[in-house]
């Protein structure tokens, strides 16, 4: 974590010298700043920073997908004049168990258009998940721990 404050610290400076502490002044600071620490890496030694970030670009794209297909369907699915949805409460087991993963999966889950996060089983080993239109409970389990928490486990365990 001292790589991404060696980080934010460039990004001032860009900022400082360059007079503005604007978004794009300190995004640019940023990149700049992560490309210097990436070029220091024989210097600094190994961190799990310098892919990390990368990690984090990609969940973060594969998410707004997530959430931009998923608003266009339920919105769909409301402008239809003959509403098909079938809601249902689903049991998800889970294979992640820290408390910050399954808090991180649910507010995904609720995040999204179409899905709440009802619930979570004691011990961490269930969610329970309302979705708005469930075809099969089997199915809708089934894309959670592929799309999602395959993800967030990816995303949270160290490199």
């Amino acid at each position: 974590m001292n790589l991404f404050f060696l980080n934010l610290a460039l990004a001032a400076a860009w900022a400082a010298v360059n007079g503005s502490f604007s978004a794009a002044t300190l995004a640019v600071g940023f990149v700049l700043g992560y490309l210097v620490v990436l070029i220091a890496r024989p210097v600094l030694g190994p961190s799990a920073y310098y892919w990390g970030l990368w990690r984090v670009l990609a969940f973060l794209t594969y998410y707004v997908w997530e959430l931009v297909w998923s608003s266009i369907r339920v919105a769909i699915d409301v402008l239809n004049p003959r509403l098909k949805v079938r809601p249902a409460v689903v049991r998800v087991p889970l294979i992640i168990r820290s408390d910050v993963e399954v808090t991180l999966l649910a507010n995904l889950i609720s995040l999204t258009p179409g899905t709440l996060s009802l619930d979570v089983e004691g011990g961490n080993t269930a969610l329970y998940i309302h979705a708005m239109d469930v075809d099969e409970p089997d199915r809708l389990r089934q894309e959670i721990r592929d799309r999602l928490e395959r993800r967030v486990v990816s995303l949270t365990s160290p490199r």
